[in-house]
């Protein structure tokens, strides 16, 4: 057996919420197993659990394909970072426009072996 912790990652762009509004919901699940948070997931009525659990649920098969529990593992680390912003336009009094950002967010999860204390 190799001392080398396996990692297995997984991606999701273009996610249409705001990265503040995903964050709430991840911030709580780095230290538990992927099983632990699925479950979690499952019962926090916001979309961006929906959206937090297909990508999950996406690494757990990223696993599989290495040959990994993908359940078992730990979650090392869930990333939300800005993504890509629309700017649209409103319109508004006297001939003027206001502008309206339609952001989006990038989710990263880390999946680990082991967790690894700091």
């Amino acid at each position: 057996m190799s001392t080398e912790n396996v990692e297995v990652k997984a991606l999701a762009r273009h996610v249409r919420m705001s990265p503040k509004k995903v964050r709430e919901v991840l911030r709580c699940l780095p230290g538990r197993t992927a099983g632990e948070a699925l479950d979690y997931l499952r019962l926090v009525p916001r979309k961006s659990a929906f959206y937090a659990a297909k990508l999950l649920r996406s690494a757990i098969a990223n696993a599989d394909v290495k040959g990994l529990s993908g359940r078992d593992l730990w979650i090392k680390e869930a990333i939300v970072e800005q993504g890509m912003v629309m700017k649209r336009f409103v319109p508004a009094a006297r001939g003027s426009a206001h502008p309206i950002r339609k952001k989006s967010s990038r989710i990263r999860f880390i999946l680990t072996e082991r967790l690894e204390r700091k």
